[in-house]
């Protein structure tokens, strides 16, 4: 089926029109968008395929402009899609809240919070879920971790009610709770040749071999935009998804990593590894626990969104003191 196949009004009988569209209508242009074509969507939907043909038909005509466009790819959504498949996020968000509301209203449950996170926080955020679930028993939390990147788009949909990240991202309203400190280090196995030395400069580093996590990660980035400002490039070793083979590789002699001191606060504490007096380190920056500012919380979700922005830092591990903090 090709797009032309839909019809479609000028765009002045969009405004009154798009009030009479149904969540069945929604559901199948979401289901388009995220297989591809309409025999796809209607296996997800368990529909025939005449009959997500004619909800798309409908929408489209109610949205006054065509919606798909047809292309090597696949069926693709066009702006005006892409805007109609936001409302229908909204409005699968907007059911779950209400049915949450619902649940909590009949007594049926203590109500579920999804709780988004960068990976680097997973050393603490599940320490803070399990002193929020010992106060709230029946509330049910979903945890989703993921890089910098992951999180950033999780945020521009409704799924998550809040995540735990640093920088907020730029391309979405947010509201903001700071956390606690987070520094960044650079550390190498113990007894690295290095670790003698005092009021070292990057400069004493460039032939040194990083470890570092893979682009879209916040500390990918973080020591990317040290390096850069001061002109050097350093040597990239192998690229890891996961802060503890980092750490593991680090230990075993494959080369020296940036890092945020609290995915390493054991392993320095055990004396495994040890940090390198670098001038301008520690680079600190902030946790935030973040939300969409149109995104209505349930009271479930508002309680411990206040108890990490009251009582988050709590949790954050111990890590010695560095200078410049």
């Amino acid at each position: 089926m090709s797009a032309k196949e839909f019809s479609y009004n000028g765009p002045g009988h969009a405004a009154a029109q798009l009030r009479h569209l149904t969540i069945r209508q929604l559901r199948s242009l979401a289901a388009l968008s995220a297989k591809g074509s309409v025999t796809a969507a209607s296996s997800q939907l368990g529909l025939t395929q005449p009959a997500v043909t004619q909800q798309l038909r409908q929408l489209q005509d109610l949205a006054g402009l065509p919606l798909v466009q047809r292309t090597g790819d696949g069926m693709l959504l066009t702006e005006a899609g892409k805007e109609v498949l936001t409302l229908a996020e909204r409005v699968e968000a907007a059911i779950m809240d209400c049915q949450g509301a619902l649940d909590l209203l009949a007594g049926r449950t203590g109500g579920t919070v999804h709780l988004g996170a960068v990976s680097t926080a997973k050393y603490f955020v599940p320490h803070a879920i399990a002193a929020f679930s010992k106060r709230h028993p029946k509330i049910e939390i979903k945890l989703t971790i993921g890089n910098r990147e992951e999180i950033r788009e999780a945020m521009h949909g409704y799924d998550l009610d809040f995540a735990v990240m640093g920088r907020p991202p730029a391309d979405v309203s947010v509201d903001v709770r700071q956390l606690g400190r987070n520094p960044h280090i650079i550390v190498a196995r113990k007894g690295h040749w290095l670790g003698k030395d005092s009021g070292l400069n990057l400069t004493d580093l460039v032939h040194e071999t990083f470890l570092t996590r893979e682009p879209g990660s916040g500390t990918r980035t973080l020591m990317e935009g040290m390096f850069q400002r001061s002109d050097l490039e350093p040597i990239i070793g192998m690229e890891m998804s996961s802060n503890e083979t980092i750490k593991q590789a680090v230990i075993a002699g494959l080369g020296i990593a940036f890092i945020s001191a609290h995915t390493v606060a054991h392993e320095l504490a055990e004396g495994r590894l040890i940090v390198l007096d670098v001038a301008g380190l520690p680079i600190v920056r902030q946790w935030y626990v973040i939300r969409r500012s149109d995104k209505v919380l349930l009271p479930p979700a508002q309680a411990m969104f206040d108890f990490l922005g009251s009582e988050g830092s709590n949790y954050l591990p111990d890590v010695p003191e560095f200078g410049g903090q």
